[in-house]
């Protein structure tokens, strides 16, 4: 049998050719929302891939946009991915996915558009390119840039606000009651491949000034840039309990970060939250099956996926030329049982396994 074809689909929806096509190309002025939901249906179940290079000859657009990520062994960058997907389809385009180790010259490579001239903008989630490189790019397809602002080009940035939200864990941390709170995360790098993490640890340091607590660096030991895994957590948590520092709460800024951190204490008999808090960023779906579920900063990843499509869009798309623009996406505190001194693992509470929506913005 070969390859599923528009015709496939239609016959199969009980739609015209035409239909589909609308439905394809977004085209959803003409198309009911029941009759679109089929047809995208059926196009997920029997894995129908439009022909591009025709599509190309037809309209002179591929509708062809590329998504570039350091890791998807991580699974923020999964799920990050898996959001993108979703968006771009609605938005009548397909994703390609290119993953780049967080090389800086891959992710040139990528902030070009992979030089295919079927790719008509990217999205991406630079780890080690320099702005200055940026600047250079050999062929200015349309960008989104994924995290903080670092770069003043005519790009945009969809981010959620870091430092805002790393106060806010901190500021939760100090309220249970934690005063010795550690962080894993902190980084000693070039500016713009650390500026999340700088942003976090800056969250961090102004939530304990507030607090009244002193900040002890020994408490916050340095993990490469491109280590942000669980392996990293766990040395790094490592590294704090040899040292007898004997802190109350371990802040992470990153899940995997706390799920290594996390194994790192069970070795050493040291339980969350029995024996000390525990708090991670992401929001990453394995953080609510960790025993304890584990306490994090959210980000809305369908919102963000969306935000990021649609600037892609209206850049592609506009006549003129796009300044550079910030784009906020919301996140949320989501408070588990890894912060909750006083409530047994597994035992229900108000929104704890599955989140309690604290703050959004």
């Amino acid at each position: 049998m070969g390859e599923p074809t528009l015709h496939d689909v239609a016959a199969r929806a009980g739609v015209s050719i035409k239909t589909v096509s609308n439905v394809l190309r977004g085209v959803t002025g003409k198309v009911s929302a029941e009759t679109a939901a089929r047809v995208l249906q059926v196009i997920e179940e029997i894995n129908y891939r439009p022909n591009l290079s025709a599509r190309r000859l037809r309209s002179g657009r591929s509708n062809v946009v590329a998504l570039a990520v350091p890791d998807l062994r991580n699974p923020y960058f999964a799920e990050v991915a898996t959001a993108m997907i979703s968006a771009a389809r609605r938005a009548g385009y397909t994703l390609l996915i290119e993953e780049t180790g967080g090389n800086a010259e891959d992710e040139l490579n990528a902030a070009e558009g992979l030089r295919d001239p079927l790719i008509e903008g990217v999205i991406m989630a630079p780890l080690a390119l320099d702005p200055r490189q940026l600047d250079r790019r050999g062929r200015t397809v349309p960008l989104v840039l994924l995290g903080e602002h670092d770069y003043d080009g005519d790009c945009d940035h969809v981010m959620f606000d870091n430092l805002t939200a790393s106060q806010q864990m901190t500021a939760h941390l100090v309220e249970q009651g934690y005063r010795r709170i550690a962080v894993i995360g902190r980084q000693d790098a070039p500016p713009q491949a650390a500026a999340m993490a700088a942003m976090r640890f800056n969250g961090y340091r102004r939530a304990l000034g507030e607090a009244g607590l002193a900040y002890d660096q020994r408490l916050a030991p340095v993990i490469p840039t491109s280590a942000y895994g669980k392996a990293a957590g766990a040395e790094a948590a490592e590294q704090i309990f040899e040292r007898g520092l004997k802190p109350d709460a371990l802040y992470c800024f990153a899940d995997v970060l706390a799920i290594g951190a996390l194994r790192a204490a069970h070795c050493r008999g040291l339980h969350a939250p029995e024996d000390f808090g525990l708090a991670g960023f992401d929001g990453i779906e394995e953080g609510r099956f960790t025993i304890p579920t584990l306490t994090t900063i959210a980000p809305d990843y369908v919102d963000m996926a969306s935000l990021a499509v649609n600037a892609l869009i209206e850049r592609m798309e506009s006549a003129v030329p796009i300044g550079h623009r910030d784009i906020l996406c919301r996140y949320e505190l989501a408070v588990r049982e890894s912060t909750q001194p006083g409530l047994r693992t597994g035992a229900p509470s108000a929104g704890a396994s599955a989140g309690a929506r604290v703050a959004a913005v």
